[in-house]
């Protein structure tokens, strides 16, 4: 028995496979004891290596610039996914004038690195005369790559459904942007919502980059902080582990929220099938009755 990639593997392969995922996960684990002891035996976790953060100043920056990376975030993830809604509605067109630009544009923003199209827009465009503030640059940016992204997640969604779910639509009367929007698409999302969220956080994540063209972003606040507090006899490292930290929080914050509308989603979907299953019933039964009384007569 074979798969597509790869054989199946035997008896002696799974136990091979077990030893080596045991063997990989203790030396994960024996690393990252290595690095939390040593940073034991340096005092980094002590309350003395936080004490910069009691200032008011300090706190008033760690919040603006909070909000400067959810703000990138907000709007990147918006255009994005209307950019990847677009272009993959473009590229599953039935018009070859359509489908083919739309192909080439998703294929060359997803090819060019985010930290180069950064730059591009940030120093290049000035060049042009075109000048672009740091948060339109990380936007523009954010949104051309993540939504090119999501434009072939959105693609392989509606692609992965049964094709009888678009001919019924179609025999029923219903045109192309009816049965895309109507029948095609909200059936795809189910299926694409943890792809969805998992390209929202590496959105999220990327907004890190905004600090190489001075974006006052959160990591950008960490290094000029820990600057400061290297200055002052404080190491970088906590510093650093906030912002870590911080990131952590946001991505599963974001994770939480994903799950929370799946969960939600599949709660009404159970109500509906319910309703549904109900009306049946009743409507049977009443079918019987009838059945039972033009006998009876």
């Amino acid at each position: 028995m074979s798969m597509v990639l790869f054989d199946v593997p035997g008896p002696k392969a799974r136990v091979r496979h077990k030893i080596m995922a045991v063997v990989g996960v203790a030396a994960l684990v024996a690393a990252l004891a290595y690095v939390v002891m040593r940073f034991i035996a340096t005092d980094q976790f002590s309350s003395r290596r936080l004490d910069w953060i009691n200032y008011k100043q300090i706190q008033l920056s760690l919040v603006e610039a909070i909000g400067n990376t959810l703000s990138a975030f907000a709007v990147g993830a918006v255009l994005a996914l209307l950019f990847g809604a677009v272009f993959a509605a473009a590229r599953l067109s039935d018009h070859a004038w359509v489908r083919g630009p739309a192909a080439v544009v998703v294929e060359i923003f997803r090819a060019i690195p985010l930290v180069v199209m950064m730059f591009f827009f940030y120093y290049g465009l000035p060049v042009a005369g075109v000048k672009l503030s740091a948060f339109t640059a990380v936007v523009v940016s954010l949104m051309l790559y993540n939504g090119s992204v999501l434009a072939e997640i959105f693609r392989a969604g509606i692609n992965s459904l049964p094709k009888g779910q678009s001919e019924a639509a179609y025999a029923l009367g219903m045109r192309k942007t009816q049965v895309m929007t109507l029948v095609l698409l909200p059936q795809a999302l189910r299926s694409m919502m943890p792809t969805i969220i998992s390209q929202l956080v590496v959105l999220l994540k990327d907004t890190a980059l905004g600090f190489l063209i001075t974006f006052e972003e959160l990591l950008r606040w960490g290094t000029r902080i820990g600057g400061d507090a290297v200055n002052f006899g404080r190491p970088m490292i906590s510093v650093m582990i906030v912002v870590a930290l911080i990131y952590i929080g946001l991505c599963l914050l974001l994770t939480w929220f994903a799950n929370y509308l799946e969960k939600r989603n599949r709660r009404s979907k159970k109500v509906i099938h319910t309703d549904d299953d109900e009306a049946g019933q009743t409507q049977v039964a009443e079918s019987s009755a009838v059945m039972g009384a033009g006998s009876v007569l």
